[in-house]
């Protein structure tokens, strides 16, 4: 990475925390990936915004990675600076009936602790592995629910500064958005819910069960792989070419649910990626039906 140097000495003297010995195995759900070159962990809206400037002004490559939930990292690891939003921007609070929320907070702690502060509106988001910034850059979704159904402003690091911006909800697809990285860099965002109608806890709670039962969610993993073909379901595309508990190496499509590749035990990231490849191959052979991942893939 050139001007590394430079990057270290510019957080030293900013207050920035940053650390040298992350991997993609310890910070990604999957468990897998290698060593990437710096992590930094900015706790401010302005401090991030000052270190990502700097960046930009430097031409150092960086990405904003969240929970890693979503996100896969290459065995041979990744010469660039990782940013992880820390400090105020994991805080999230009520306002009446917005919750406000830091882009590195957990978005299934923040949306538990709106139905217990009696709004509804994020029942459904209560399982999402993420953070609110990264539910955000790809509107998250499940059980009919999704971000842009209640996401009313972000403020966003763009063009060198911080803007803040009223949403507009064709901005948002499905499993995409503008208000994502590299365009846009969200620090916090801000949800317009509804008071309780009284049921908004035990849907919550049937979501939870539905999860336990129906997701290997006792596996590392990347949630769902796939994103949902238009007239079909990924999951059952799958499983009906064959393709449940199929692994390479510590790889596996899911016995439990064929939507999830899992690492059932010392995965690489070449092991994920060889098999999303051959359930792509297979699927489009037997179905003629493109699949294409909803895990990133560096």
């Amino acid at each position: 990475m050139e001007h590394i140097n430079e990057l270290k000495e510019y957080m030293s003297t900013h207050g920035i925390r940053f650390r040298e010995d992350m991997t993609g195995e310890n910070c990604t759900t999957f468990r897998t990936g290698g060593r990437i070159t710096l992590f930094a962990e900015p706790d401010s809206a302005d401090s991030a915004c000052r270190l990502l400037a700097f960046a930009d002004a430097n031409g150092i490559e960086y990405f904003l990675i969240g929970n890693g939930s979503n996100l896969l990292i290459p065995d041979g690891g990744l010469d660039k600076l990782f940013v992880r939003l820390s400090g105020e921007l994991n805080d999230y609070r009520i306002e009446d009936c917005r919750l406000i929320c830091g882009a590195g907070a957990s978005m299934a702690a923040a949306a538990k602790y709106s139905v217990n502060s009696g709004l509804m509106g994020l029942e459904w988001a209560s399982g999402i592995p993420g953070t609110v910034g990264g539910a955000v850059a790809m509107n998250a979704g499940a059980y009919g629910g999704e971000i842009k159904q209640v996401l009313k402003r972000v403020d966003v690091y763009t063009d060198g500064a911080l803007k803040t911006i009223e949403v507009d909800p064709d901005a948002l697809g499905y499993r995409a958005s503008l208000y994502s990285f590299p365009k846009m860099i969200v620090l916090t965002a801000e949800f317009e819910l509804l008071p309780d109608d009284g049921g908004a806890k035990s849907r919550m709670d049937d979501y939870s069960m539905r999860r336990r039962e129906k997701q290997p969610l006792n596996y590392p993993s990347a949630g769902s792989t796939f994103k949902r073909p238009k007239g079909y379901f990924a999951g059952k595309l799958i499983e009906d070419a064959g393709l449940k508990g199929m692994s390479v190496g510590g790889a596996c499509v899911s016995a439990k649910h064929a939507g999830f590749v899992i690492n059932i035990g010392g995965a690489t990231s070449k092991d994920v990626t060889d098999l999303i490849k051959i359930v792509q191959n297979t699927v489009l052979e037997k179905f003629g039906v493109e699949l294409e991942p909803e895990v990133k893939i560096l």
